[in-house]
């Protein structure tokens, strides 16, 4: 095995949420460690929190950032932007084409596909990230998505899944890897692990995420109001994202009557806004394994979520903090015991050691960069 410097480029869609997240984490780790690492992803979303983001992540990424336009469905733009990306990323010579979401991994298993063609050696990887494996195997369009995933399994080199859960719905749903499969945790890095104080004035509770149904903002807010009912006074409430949908929950707070007990901030750091609120709640309607869970147990916030993805490997299986997704009574019944018991976060959420033993940044980076070597050494 070969203990000379890589080079990494990771191709994603989106420059949001989880999944820029881990990307983030994973240039920050390699490019410390010596390694030449660079992003393609698109161009057309994010915001200025996100530019923020790239700034910082910047000084690490030594074969640069593309961003070009990169649709969220299947359109036939995505030829030029699979040729402009080829182009660029022949020029740069990676030893690992990391892909990240459906789009991502599409990018990086064609484009070094044809590399390979053209006898040029580069490992191709793909993390779903949940992604595709959203889509129900029992409508046509599901039925093509999934199918064109177990077919992209030939020129996929080593699929990656961040949980359990995932591998399982992909085998569920696409079938049994035909490419050599690997789990490797979300982590979280080591300045994470320290507790954040809720400011003097802050809210009961915190939703942070994207403003978009899937993660279940509308689930939050009946959730809220059911758990204002069952504790017999108002509450407060702080929901922090951006996404297309934003404005339609803040007319659903209104309409709820709920105007002046939540409110809606745009994205920021998460342990920013953990300082807004008490609990954090998750009640998303479907996921991987979604970092904000992680981050907010780093902080030592307590967390209410649903029981979908790999969240039940974070809390655990039969944990308190589970709720029923898409429920917002259920959701409901976990607010009301968090305000009532005061001995709730020491009984229900995981002891921080054995959290941190299993979620750190530095064991995801460490296992991912094993995973690239194998991958190369053969050649």
């Amino acid at each position: 095995m070969t203990a000379r410097p890589l080079r990494i480029i990771h191709c994603f869609r989106s420059p949001v949420g989880g999944i820029f997240r881990h990307v983030r984490d994973l240039v920050e780790e390699h490019a410390a460690a010596g390694h030449q690492v660079g992003i393609l992803c698109d161009s057309s979303t994010g915001g200025t929190h996100e530019e923020k983001l790239f700034e910082a992540i910047a000084p690490r990424l030594a074969l640069g950032l593309t961003r070009l336009p990169i649709r969220r469905s299947i359109a036939p733009s995505d030829l030029a932007a699979l040729y402009r990306s080829y182009r660029h990323i022949k020029s740069l010579r990676p030893d690992v084409l990391h892909g990240h979401g459906a789009k991502g991994g599409v990018v990086a298993r064609l484009i070094g596909s044809v590399l390979r063609v053209n006898r040029y050696c580069v490992a191709r990887l793909y993390s779903p990230h949940g992604g595709s494996l959203h889509y129900d195997r029992s409508r046509p369009a599901g039925q093509v998505v999934l199918r064109l995933e177990r077919l992209q399994e030939r020129f996929t080199d080593s699929l990656v899944f961040v949980c359990d859960y995932e591998q399982r719905t992909y085998e569920a749903k696409v079938g049994k890897p035909r490419a050599p499969a690997r789990v490797i945790y979300n982590g979280i890095t080591d300045s994470e692990f320290s507790p954040v104080t809720t400011a003097p004035q802050g809210a009961d509770f915190l939703y942070i995420g994207m403003m978009r149904d899937l993660k279940g903002p509308d689930v939050f807010i009946e959730a809220f109001a059911e758990t204002e009912r069952a504790v017999g006074r108002p509450l407060s409430a702080v929901m922090v994202g951006d996404g297309p949908d934003q404005q339609r929950y803040r007319e659903m707070i209104v309409e709820a009557g709920l105007g002046r007990r939540i409110r809606v901030e745009d994205a920021m750091p998460a342990r920013t806004a953990f300082s807004l609120a008490r609990t954090v709640v998750v009640p998303s309607r479907a996921e991987a394994m979604p970092y904000i869970v992680l981050e907010a147990l780093a902080a030592e916030k307590p967390v209410i979520a649903s029981r979908v993805g790999g969240i039940p490997e974070v809390l655990g299986v039969d944990s308190a903090a589970l709720a029923t997704p898409g429920d917002a009574r259920d959701l409901a019944r976990r607010m009301t015991d968090v305000l009532i018991d005061p001995d709730w976060q020491a009984r229900v959420m995981p002891l921080p050691e054995a959290f941190r033993a299993t979620f750190s940044v530095s064991a995801m980076a460490g296992q991912m960069l094993g995973l690239y070597r194998e991958l190369i050494s053969p050649h």
